[in-house]
Formats: C-alpha cells, structure tokens, sequence
C-alpha cells in the first residue's frame, strides 16, 4: 500500500490538545490492512456495519477509519506529537497487503 500524502485533517480537536492527519492511500482501506495496523493499539472493529468501522487507542493516539475509503485518520495528543514518527517507521517497515500495491 502507497501512502500517497499526510495531510492536516479538517476535523482537529485543537482545542482539546489533539492534532489530526490524514493518511491518503493509493487504494481503499480494506480488512487486510485493518488487521495490518491491528498491533498499533488496543483495537475496536465493527465488522457487521455496512462499512465496516475500525479504532485503535493508545494514550498517546488514535487511529480510525472505514474500509472502502482511500484514507485513514490519525489524532495525536499535542504532547506526543513525537509518535507519528513511530507509527510513520511501522507504515514504512509493513508489509502492506498484496491489493494495495
């Protein structure tokens, strides 16, 4: 999977101290790269939506998104702006499923 760009989100949460990115994608989010991201944190996935829905939790961030679409969400508290950089070397370092390259 290509993460084509990392943009600023348009839903921040600034004024609770969270910043949110957007990860643009070469391909639509699918359950391969849901399960991918699934050692990132404490996941919630529903599945039986007609989309299905993901969530991963730290303290330090969250990640969410729904499959079909070509991005993925990631909000980080202000004070821990320094793990994108971890989670930005994971999504170097996986081995993206098949249909996203």
């Amino acid at each position: 999977m290509k993460i084509l760009e990392i943009i600023p989100s348009r839903e921040n949460c600034v004024e609770a101290g969270w910043y949110a990115y957007d990860y643009l994608l070469a391909a639509p989010v699918d359950k391969a790269l849901v399960d991918l991201l699934r050692p990132l944190g404490s996941m919630t996935y529903l599945g039986m939506l007609r989309r299905p829905f993901f969530k991963i939790d730290t303290a330090e961030y969250s990640i969410k998104g729904i499959e079909g679409n070509d991005f993925f969400r990631i909000a980080v508290d202000d004070q821990r702006r320094e793990c994108l950089d971890r989670i930005n070397a994971f999504l170097e370092a996986a081995d993206w499923p098949a249909a996203g390259r």
